[in-house]
C-alpha cells in the first residue's frame, strides 16, 4: 500500500515511475474516487457540525415553551443525509482501497529502468567458474548416478516438479539448512524463528501476494489456510497490527521453511531437475528497520546472503533488477546468481529486496520513537539461501571425473563425509 498524501501530491510523477515497471496507473480513476470520497466525508462532517448546533438549541427552546418540531424534523433529515453520505464515503473508500491494493510499489530512484531481465545490471562478481578437464554433468544426471536424487518416484507420489532425496543426498539438504541457520544466527546477528507453514489470507495480503498472485499459491480446501510460498510471509506478519519500539530496530530474523508455489506462470521454464519445484526448502532473512536505516540494512542483508556462497566456494554474480523484472512489492532488488556448470550459466539463488513501507502499510506495522511519533517500518527480506538450488550448485560445481562429488570443507562437519558417492542400496 502507499502513502495517499504522497500519491495526491505527486500523482503524475508516480504514475510515470510505475510505468517503467509496466504498470499503468489509472490516474483519472484515482482522482475521481479520491474526490468522491473526500467530498462525501467533508459534507458529512459539515452536516454533523450543523446538526450538533441545532441539537444544542432544542433543550433551550423547549424550556422556553417554543415549538421545536420543525427543528427536530430538520435534525432528522440531516441525520438521514449524513447516514447516506457515510455509506457513500464507505463505498468509495472500499473502491479506493481495492484500487490501491493492486498498485505495485514505486521503484527506488536507483533502480535501472528496463522491461525485463535482459535489462538487469551486474554490480559485482565473485569467484571464477571452474575449468573442467572432463564434460561436466547436470545435477539430474549426477543425482541419478549417485542414487541421491529420485524424480521418477516423486512424480509417482505427487506429480511433476517434486523430488525425493536419498541417503547422503538428503543429509546434504539438511546440512545446508543447519549450516545457513548457524552462520546467520551465530555470526550475522539474526534471531532464528520457526513459524507456521500454513498461513491465512490476511498474512498473504500483508506481504503483497494477495490478491494479485493468487494463482501462484496453494490453498487448503474449505479453510482460510494457504501453504507458505516463502518464510517472508509468516515472519513479516509476526508483527502485523503491532507498534514496535523504534529503539529496538533493526530487528533481524531468519527462518527455515519449506516453500510451496504453483509456478502458474512458469511452465516451460527449468523443467528438468530441481531448479523450479512446487515444493522446496529455503532459509529466509527478514529485517524490520526505520526508514533511515533500510538502505544500509539492504546492503548488509545482501552481503549476508553472499557470504554463504563465498563460504561454500560457489562462484556467483550480483545483479540489480530492472524496473520491469522486480516483484510487485519491491522498491529495489538484488539477485544473487550462482554458476551452474551443468547448465553453463548463472541461475538465481537469492533475491534480496527492500520493500520500504509498502508491506508495513498493508500489514499495519509501525514503530514508535521515544518522542512518541509512530511511523511505518521498512521491511526487507532475502533468501539466505534457497536450499535446493544450493544443493544443485554444490553437486554440479564439486563433481569429479569419477562421478563423485567433493563436499565443501565448511559443510563436512554437518554432512559427516568429505565426498558424495553412490551408496550400495539394493532397493534402488
Amino acid at each position: 500500500m502507499h502513502d495517499l498524501s504522497s500519491f495526491r501530491t505527486n500523482l503524475d510523477s508516480i504514475a510515470q515511475r510505475l510505468a517503467t515497471r509496466g504498470y499503468q496507473l489509472d490516474v483519472d480513476q484515482f482522482r475521481t474516487l479520491d474526490a468522491e470520497r473526500r467530498a462525501a466525508l467533508t459534507e458529512a462532517e459539515q452536516l454533523k457540525a450543523q446538526r450538533n448546533a441545532k441539537s444544542a438549541q432544542i433543550p433551550k427552546l423547549r424550556a422556553e415553551g417554543k415549538d421545536i418540531s420543525a427543528l427536530q424534523q430538520e435534525s432528522r433529515a440531516m441525520g438521514e443525509r449524513i447516514a447516506a453520505l457515510d455509506e457513500k464515503a464507505k463505498a468509495a473508500d472500499v473502491s479506493f482501497r481495492e484500487l490501491m491494493a493492486g498498485v505495485p510499489n514505486v521503484p527506488h530512484e536507483s533502480v535501472p529502468v528496463g522491461r525485463s531481465a535482459e535489462d538487469n545490471v551486474e554490480v559485482r562478481r565473485w569467484g571464477q567458474p571452474r575449468q573442467f578437464d572432463f564434460e561436466p554433468k547436470a545435477h539430474w544426471d549426477l543425482g541419478r548416478d549417485l542414487k541421491i536424487l529420485d524424480l521418477e518416484r516423486a512424480t509417482k507420489i505427487t506429480g511433476a516438479r517434486f523430488a525425493v532425496y536419498w541417503g547422503i543426498g538428503a543429509r546434504l539438504e539438511r546440512a545446508l539448512i543447519n549450516f545457513m541457520l548457524d552462520v546467520h544466527t551465530r555470526e550475522h546477528g539474526y534471531t532464528e524463528v520457526l513459524p507456521p507453514f500454513l498461513i491465512n489470507s490476511a498474512s498473504l495480503f500483508g506481504t503483497g501476494q494477495l490478491p494479485k498472485f493468487k494463482e501462484d499459491l496453494f490453498k487448503i480446501e474449505n479453510t482460510d489456510f494457504w501453504l507458505a510460498p516463502t518464510a517472508e510471509v509468516p515472519v513479516t506478519n509476526l508483527f502485523r497490527d503491532e507498534t514496535l519500539n523504534a529503539d529496538d530496530l533493526p530487528i533481524s530474523l531468519c527462518a527455515y521453511t519449506p516453500c510451496f508455489r504453483s509456478e502458474a506462470g512458469s511452465y516451460g521454464r527449468d523443467v528438468r531437475g530441481i531448479i523450479r519445484q512446487h515444493q522446496f526448502q529455503k532459509v529466509e532473512l527478514v529485517k524490520f528497520t526505520r526508514a533511515d536505516q533500510s538502505w544500509e540494512e539492504h546492503e548488509k542483508l545482501t552481503a549476508d546472503a553472499e557470504d554463504i556462497l563465498k563460504r561454500l566456494g560457489l562462484p556467483f554474480r550480483t545483479v540489480v533488477l530492472s524496473t520491469g523484472d522486480m516483484s510487485a512489492a519491491s522498491a529495489k532488488t538484488y539477485d544473487l546468481e550462482v554458476w551452474l556448470p551443468g547448465q553453463n550459466g548463472y541461475k538465481e539463488i537469492s533475491s534480496c529486496s527492500n520493500f520500504e513501507a509498502y508491506q508495513a502499510r498493508r500489514a499495519s506495522i509501525r514503530a514508535k520513537s521515544s518522542q512518541g511519533k509512530a511511523d511505518y517500518v521498512h521491511t526487507l527480506n532475502g533468501s539466505g539461501l534457497a536450499v535446493g538450488r544450493t544443493w544443485v550448485a554444490i553437486v554440479e560445481n564439486y563433481q569429479q571425473a569419477d562421478g563423485s562429488v567433493v563436499v565443501p570443507e565448511v559443510l563436512r562437519p554437518y554432512v559427516g563425509a568429505d565426498r558424495l558417492q553412490a551408496e550400495s542400496q539394493t532397493f534402488h
